[in-house]
């Protein structure tokens, strides 16, 4: 019978009758009985195989109308009626029945613990077969069916099947050992027989097959187990090594994988264990060459010799770029783990920037990976043709493409000092497009620009303020407002620019709410004729009329501020900002290690250790070691998560008199700061400022007048506010993708 016939939903009973009806003396070499289980196994690869997969016929329309739910065919149920039926099929030496027969077993085996008894004696006799292939096929299914009484009866065999004489069985019973422990009950029988010794043994046999399975094994018991942990010394790890080239491709990387466990005590054996697996950085599969990048980048941490490293170094950096050349899924897996890499080891592909310059047909997850590589590894070598390209993306359809291009320019600008001239120039052309989302995001990263180098591009404010009339998002008119409000002294009519935003203060959202506030402030103080006026409308706005509780508050304490200590308020709005660096974009170094142990896994892909999104992982960290070298060892995070060198380990001393008056401990109340007059720290020259009146009708307030915002006793119940333009993102995050 063809294959494709066998394809067709049959009854249950109709199956049985096939199955009883074959077999006898007329069937010869069982070809019916054997085309009956093949009916069997394709109903279950249909899904004809349990209740909740029944076929099911149309019921009549409502006499309304609508579509009725359909119920069942009686007939059609799932296959566990066979039970008994193809149990008794184990008895026929025939080996392609007995697959079929073991295929249905573990798919029904834990639906029928009752019945499945009745197999065990087969299963015993089978383990003790002539033919290996019956013997490792009864290991292999009585280990995916976890029931207790399969396992009590397992014990024995599998013990003699570690030991048999034949590889395929030894195999097939080293992973069998890993499937009895992600059980509970075999987990305990597991550990009890002394099967995980068994599997060291293993270790050392002279099929690499064998070896592979036992490592992969051994692994799998190690990160589900809290008691067991793999640890390989250098005579183990060298002859897993040498068992890497007859394996097959799986089976390097369960061995590849394993080395993570070896933890070099001497800078010679990392550097000797290093030479001898980058070989396999030529391999075909992806895998494997990015499980070979993982264990070389760790053995790294514990070499001395800087020229092998570099030599190292170089030897990753053609594997890495031939990734790109695998299909779009492929090379993002690449991308996201070749990020991780340059940022730890830039020296890996800093001649390469080319090759990650966009393709138009790139699905847009691709081009974002790219362009964030392309920042990376930009220099000021290459700058300038990064530069080019990154103005020609700005040019494409895709709109989210074409931000993130204009930002990465902005980024560049703060990265390279020498190329912010370039870049300034460059988005300037780009805002003479008109395209509304080109040019907000041109001043959000101009804006980004001033803060990284004040008192240089000022110049350029005017262009930006012809440009006030697209301004229609958030990000992009917090960012104007802020250039307005922060060179208000130095725009004639920054006070009527300032007065437009306020019509539609009330539609705002938060972001843009905050940043008008703090620049009126700074209006006010910079120009207090020009804000006058403005001031008072804005204060009363973010504390009498908006919802938001940060932009009330902050509504309160600049009123408080400036109606007690106007000199105060200037020191404090008007204060030197810190300047704008790339570091905050850069991933911790002991951050990064750690992240590395895990390259090519989701892990890799997501940024992020496996336990933070997968409840049952672990974290790996870089243990320490003798052979660590200084600069790994410095950034040591340990298996609490913190820097290995963060921690005073001495103890805290109790009682309170150990501490007398520390600021923030024990009484949570700041130190007290002394009052100073108002006006009496006006720069020399400036505009004096007078004080908000404090008159009863002129603030409404009054009653928060007891509270002392310069910082004396009470202070610390109102929190802390930032004078600077809001940045819901954090610091500097919105230099970030």
């Amino acid at each position: 019978m063809a294959d494709a016939k066998l394809f067709t939903r049959g009854k249950v009973q109709e199956l049985r009758d096939e199955l009883r009806q074959s077999g006898d003396r007329r069937d010869k070499g069982f070809l019916r009985k054997k085309t009956a289980l093949k009916k069997i196994v394709a109903n279950m690869t249909m899904g004809n195989d349990s209740a909740s997969a029944r076929s099911f016929l149309p019921r009549p329309a409502s006499e309304h109308g609508m579509q009725a739910m359909a119920w069942p065919d009686p007939d059609l149920v799932g296959l566990s009626p066979l039970f008994g039926d193809v149990v008794q099929c184990m008895a026929i030496q025939v080996l392609e029945i007995k697959k079929m027969v073991y295929l249905y077993l573990v798919n029904y085996g834990r639906s029928r613990p009752e019945e499945v008894t009745a197999a065990i004696s087969g299963f015993l006799s089978d383990c003790n077969d002539r033919n290996p292939l019956i013997r490792g096929l009864a290991i292999r299914t009585m280990s995916s069916v976890p029931l207790p009484a399969i396992i009590h009866s397992l014990t024995d065999p599998l013990r003699h099947a570690l030991q048999d004489s034949d590889p395929y069985v030894r195999k097939t019973a080293a992973i069998a050992v890993a499937k009895l422990y992600a059980s509970d009950y075999g987990k305990r029988t597991v550990e009890k027989e002394g099967f995980v010794a068994l599997l060291r043994d293993l270790l050392a046999d002279h099929n690499p097959t064998v070896v592979a399975n036992a490592v992969a094994s051994l692994v799998e018991i190690s990160d589900r187990s809290t008691d067991i942990s793999l640890r390989l010394n250098a005579t183990v790890a060298g002859k897993l090594v040498a068992a890497l080239g007859e394996c097959s491709e799986w089976g390097q990387i369960y061995i590849l994988d394993s080395l993570l466990s070896f933890v070099p005590q001497s800078h010679m054996d990392a550097e000797q264990l290093a030479e001898r697996i980058s070989v396999r950085l030529q391999h075909a599969n992806s895998a494997v060459v990015l499980t070979t990048i993982k264990v070389v980048l760790y053995l790294m941490n514990y070499m001395e010799d800087e020229s092998l490293i570099r030599m190292l170094e170089r030897k990753m950096g053609p594997p890495l770029v031939t990734l790109l050349s695998s299909g779009s899924e492929v090379q993002y897996v690449g991308l996201r783990n070749i990020l991780l890499i340059i940022q730890r080891r830039p020296a890996v592909l800093q001649n390469e920037v080319k090759v990650f310059f966009c393709k138009y047909n790139d699905p847009i997850y691709i081009k974002l990976a790219k362009l964030e590589i392309m920042y990376r590894l930009t220099r000021e070598e290459n700058v300038s043709e990064v530069l080019a390209e990154l103005k020609e993306y700005a040019s494409e359809v895709d709109v989210d493409f074409v931000r993130k291009a204009v930002r990465s320019i902005g980024r560049l600008a703060i990265k390279i000092a020498s190329a912010s001239d370039q870049c300034i120039t460059t988005l300037l052309n780009l805002m003479q497009t008109k395209i509304s989302y080109v040019v907000q995001e041109a001043i959000v990263v101009i804006k980004d620009i001033f803060r990284r180098y004040p008192n240089q591009y000022e110049s350029i404010i005017g262009t930006l303020c012809e440009n006030l009339d697209v301004l229609d998002e958030p990000e992009a008119k917090a960012a104007m407002i802020w250039i307005v409000g922060q060179y208000a002294d130095r725009i004639e009519n920054s006070d009527e620019l300032l007065e437009d935003f306020c019509f539609t203060f009330k539609e705002e959202p938060a972001e843009v709410q905050l940043a008008l506030l703090t620049a009126t402030v700074k209006l006010f103080i910079r120009r207090p004729t020009a804000g006058a006026e403005l001031l008072p409308k804005v204060l009363k706005l973010a504390t009498e009329e908006a919802e938001n509780p940060d932009l009330r508050d902050r509504g309160f304490m600049y009123w408080r501020l400036l109606s007690n200590n106007p000199a105060a308020a200037r020191d404090i709005v008007l204060a030197e900002k810190p300047v704008i660096s790339t570091e905050t974009d850069r991933m911790d170094k002991g951050m990064l290690d750690q992240l590395l142990l895990h390259t090519g896994t989701l892990g890799s892909i997501y940024h992020k250790n496996p336990n933070t999104f997968i409840r049952t992982a672990r974290a790996r960290y870089l243990p320490d070691s003798p052979a660590l070298n200084a600069s790994s060892k410095r950034h040591l995070i340990s298996a609490s998560g913190f820097a290995a060198s963060s921690f005073n380990r001495s103890p805290v001393p109790s009682g309170s008199s150990t501490v007398p008056n520390a600021v923030g401990i024990g009484s949570g109340i700041p130190p007290a700061v002394p009052s100073r007059p108002a006006g009496s720290l006006a720069a020399p020259g400036a505009e004096p400022i007078s004080p908000i009146s404090n008159a009863a009708n002129d603030d409404p307030y009054g009653q928060l007048a007891d509270l002392d915002f310069g910082g004396g006793v009470g202070a610390g119940t109102g929190g802390g506010y930032e004078t600077d333009m809001p940045r819901p993102r954090g610091a500097d995050e919105d230099l970030l993708f």
